[in-house]
């Protein structure tokens, strides 16, 4: 059985089944243990994670007292998660002006190209020199262009970036989601483009972080945590000191780490203490860092990363905000890989323009026969099509690597 309890209940012989909150944020390589050592309790109370789910089944209970109110099965936990994500489910893909094979290999030129950018960007401000907003802002409208064309193309790609093009690759990456949420809230042009400004640029202040913290190939130390926890203040110093963006940038910059439940960082905002603006950076920053390669954890695949993202929702995020979210990139978002009805595996090639529980897939092995079969693109919202998602799968489960060869160029 499951159990939510506050942190300030841990005690030894717990058995961790999830703690509330993204990897990012806590200084542990696993996320399910036994808690054997005092050292991990303090670790995990010093972490800034409020509540952790325990398996009663696995190790020692919680209290009545100690229990949040919420005592669930692992199928309950699900299912208010399905609740969450229903909310969206008939909504459609937001429109497009190209089909997604289309716009890929142009994206993919605008990755090459926004990686060498950033790159010269960051290497400006390592040797103190102010950014370049006219060519930030030029990058941006090439970004921008590619969302309006097709949204899932650029998103995508961006997020298939190598551990040593993370802190690159990121920025382009936050940028693109910032102009595709902005849209989908209905922002006007002149907004949208400064939150693509502040999506680029949110993570500048790593630039100033330690080379050998920022690249370690292994989880960070407590000590190295709170350095790179620096980085929105930083970031923030750099713009103000070089006057060249506007109050959106600046806003995103400084909190985009923020929560909903006040545990964020650097000021600890909660609620409406943070800015639209920010509570945006905040999700589209965690997306696309829990979906990408780090040196110490695979990615999650996508759709997977959404229902986390659900389950974190009421603490970390604004639940309007992260509706919009997922509006904007689907429950399956593309790359995801989904088991069908008929037992045959897919990855999602693109949202549906009737339903994001009818997304185009391109299937390419049977759970039956457990071999490839021919690849065959299927687009599950047309009417004679009887097939349908049951669920998503891992790659891992079923020995499969590079899947993202299917839809990528």
């Amino acid at each position: 059985m499951l159990k939510k309890v506050g942190v300030e209940h841990l005690r030894m012989g717990m058995h961790i089944h999830e703690l509330c909150g993204s990897w990012m944020e806590h200084p542990f390589w696993r996320t399910r243990f036994v808690l054997d050592d005092e050292e991990d309790i303090r670790r995990i109370r010093e972490s800034g994670i409020k509540e952790v789910w325990i398996d009663t089944s696995k190790g020692c209970d919680a209290s009545v007292a100690e229990t949040r109110a919420e005592t669930h099965s692992e199928a309950e936990v699900a299912a208010e998660v399905d609740r969450t994500l229903e909310q969206s489910a008939l909504h459609s893909a937001p429109p497009r002006q190209v089909p997604m094979v289309e716009e890929v290999r142009r994206a993919a030129r605008i990755c090459a190209g926004s990686k060498k950018a950033v790159v010269s960007m960051f290497q400006e401000v390592r040797m103190g020199n102010a950014i370049s907003a006219a060519a930030a802002g030029e990058l941006v409208d090439e970004i921008s262009g590619s969302v309006m064309r097709n949204p899932g193309a650029l998103i995508s790609l961006a997020r298939l970036k190598t551990v040593d093009d993370y802190t690159y690759m990121h920025s382009v990456a936050v940028c693109a989601l910032m102009v595709a949420l902005a849209r989908q809230l209905g922002l006007d042009e002149a907004t949208t483009r400064e939150l693509g400004m502040a999506g680029l640029l949110h993570d500048l202040g790593k630039a100033l972080m330690p080379m050998e913290v920022l690249n370690k190939p292994g989880k960070l130390t407590d000590a190295e945590f709170a350095i790179i926890k620096g980085h929105p203040e930083a970031g923030h110093k750099i713009l103000v000191e070089g006057a060249t963006v506007g109050v959106i940038p600046l806003d995103v910059v400084l909190h985009h780490h923020e929560k909903m439940d006040g545990s964020g960082y650097p000021r600890r905002f909660k609620g409406e203490e943070i800015s639209l603006y920010a509570k945006m950076g905040a999700v589209c920053d965690v997306y696309d860092a829990i979906t990408s390669n780090r040196p110490y954890k695979a990615g999650w695949d996508p759709a997977e990363s959404i229902r986390k993202m659900a389950e974190w929702c009421h603490g970390h995020f604004d639940e309007h905000v992260f509706q919009a979210f997922v509006k904007c990139i689907g429950i399956y978002p593309v790359g995801s890989l989904v088991r069908l009805a008929s037992g045959r595996l897919g990855v999602v090639m693109e949202q549906s323009e009737q339903s994001l529980l009818t997304p185009c897939v391109k299937v390419f092995f049977s759970t039956k026969s457990k071999t490839h079969i021919v690849p065959e693109v299927v687009d599950l919202s047309h009417r004679a099509t009887k097939d349908k998602i049951v669920g998503r799968e891992e790659a891992s489960t079923w020995g499969l690597k590079n899947i993202e060869q299917l839809w990528a160029p």
